[in-house]
């Protein structure tokens, strides 16, 4: 399966425009989740090497802060260009470390382009402002400047996308970035690293460094010469980066957990909900931050949907990621099948009912049968933690205002979705829940041109739209006198 992606699948990381290993020499493996297959190894670097790759990036920065709109736009155009090229191999490679179907790698290759794209556009936008003086001899501006060296580190279940989110931006506005991918899916992110090194970005702008994310977390997050910290993954993780980065004051952008509601009312279109549930539910095999984690479906409509949910979701193939058909691939590692298999006895230990699948698939390794559970309740463990399997729990409920109490009844505000063909509820549902991401009538929602970020403890910040470069510019007050009026 690596074959076509051999060119991309770098062994050592990329550190001030040099391919390097770990001053150590140490290693870690890195396997297929779907066969357990050794891929290969990359280095394991700790925080010698990130501190290097930030003086790196801080040096890159006091020329490359200077560059013009221009400049920056042209080498991302050409980086975009390079993704779409090659976005084959990087697909490949993609979905042999992270083990997702081939169709959704080549999505994301092409999401991660979009990205590039859209920013390339962005840095032609960063408008500053002039404001009306009180005093008549001065005049005073609010110019834009980049935030200075970036600190990214990004999740395994979007690879590419995600650096594609932080990169891309940071390039815009004249940053620089250190890059931190995860351990089970680095080589997507070095790819990056070579990718970066073809379009022409400068020596230092861009570097890519795997290991210990301990002693990386802790150096990004301790150095002075950071000045933005930008973090996709859990929000357990994401609260001690938040922590580590108060000492030095450090601008940082969170996207965090999620724990996803799906309300289905009674005068919804059943079958467009149930193809909706099915999209949100278990693309990437429920391995996303707002995949459906709650389906609250209305009693009038509530065996109906579970009926037509439990029969699309038993259709679904399962199996390795360039196989014809497979719809859904394994989790990401034992560990994960362990959580799935935990949260399904949970349900039944609390008088959940097993629709459809509900264990550990035939096929062995990572992989785990598409679930459907009904007769859930606010007890259950799907109620408050994230799911990150392919597992969907069914709920009942009677009135607006009680399942819009119930979706909100968490920590977490990341995305929700909801079905009805009443404008009015539309308006009411949308205004009452606290979530920065809304589906109305729609299970996929995720654009480029939109901003992605969640309230409450799902987050802070945004990516993507307008919104999504803002995290990567800092805004000075000038105030000019002596003119001479």
């Amino acid at each position: 399966m690596l074959e076509i992606a051999q060119e991309f699948k770098k062994e050592a990381n990329y550190i001030n425009g040099e391919w390097v290993k770990a001053d150590s020499g140490e290693t870690f493996e890195v396997h297929n989740p779907a066969t357990g297959e050794l891929l290969g190894s990359v280095p394991m670097c700790t925080n010698v090497e990130t501190s290097r790759a930030i003086d790196a990036a801080y040096t890159a920065f006091q020329t490359f802060r200077k560059t013009s709109v221009k400049e920056r736009t042209d080498m991302l155009r050409r980086l975009r260009r390079l993704i779409i090229d090659n976005q084959e191999s990087l697909a490949q490679l993609l979905a042999a470390e992270q083990g997702k179907p081939i169709a959704e790698a080549r999505g994301e290759v092409r999401m991660s382009a979009s990205y590039v794209m859209w920013f390339a556009e962005e840095a032609r936008r960063i408008y500053g402002e002039t404001i009306p003086s009180p005093w008549a001899e001065r005049r005073i501006m609010v110019t834009k400047e980049p935030v200075g060296v970036v600190g990214a580190i990004t999740p395994w279940n979007f690879p590419s996308s995600m650096l594609a989110r932080k990169i891309a931006p940071a390039i815009a506005a004249g940053c620089t970035v250190v890059c931190k991918p995860a351990e089970a899916t680095p080589y997507s992110g070095l790819a990056w690293g070579m990718m970066c090194e073809k379009a022409g970005i400068p020596a230092g702008v861009v570097n890519i460094l795997t290991g210990d994310p301990i002693t990386i977390g802790e150096e990004l997050t301790s150095n002075p010469n950071v000045h933005k910290i930008t973090f996709t993954g859990s929000t357990r993780v994401g609260k001690i980066l938040m922590a580590q980065s108060v000492p030095t004051v450090k601008k940082i952008s969170m996207e965090m957990g999620g724990n996803a509601p799906f309300i289905v009312f009674d005068d919804a279109d059943i079958d467009r909900a149930v193809e909706g549930a099915m999209a949100s539910k278990f693309r990437n095999s429920g391995q996303t931050c707002v995949c459906t984690n709650r389906l609250y479906v209305q009693s009038g409509v509530y065996d109906k949907f579970v009926e037509k949910l439990a029969a699309a979701t038993k259709a679904m193939k399962v199996g390795k990621s360039n196989e014809e058909g497979v719809v859904q691939g394994p989790l990401i590692n034992e560990a994960a099948v362990a959580k799935t298999e935990e949260f399904v006895q949970d349900a039944k230990d609390k008088g959940g009912k097993v629709v459809t699948g509900g264990k550990r698939h035939a096929l062995g390794h990572g992989f785990f049968e598409p679930t459907v559970i009904a007769d859930a309740n606010q007890d259950m463990m799907f109620s408050y933690d994230e799911i990150f399997g392919p597992v969907a729990p069914v709920y009942k409920f009677e009135t607006e205002e009680e399942v819009v109490a119930k979706a909100n009844d968490t920590d977490f505000g990341l995305a929700c979705y909801f079905y009805t063909q009443d404008l009015g509820r539309t308006f009411r549902v949308m205004e009452g829940l606290e979530y920065g991401l809304v589906g109305v009538n729609e299970g996929v929602i995720t654009a480029v041109e939109a901003p992605f970020g969640g309230f409450k403890q799902s987050g802070v910040g945004k990516e993507g739209g307008h919104q999504g470069i803002e995290d990567y510019l800092e805004e000075k007050y000038v105030c000019i006198g002596g003119l001479g009026f």
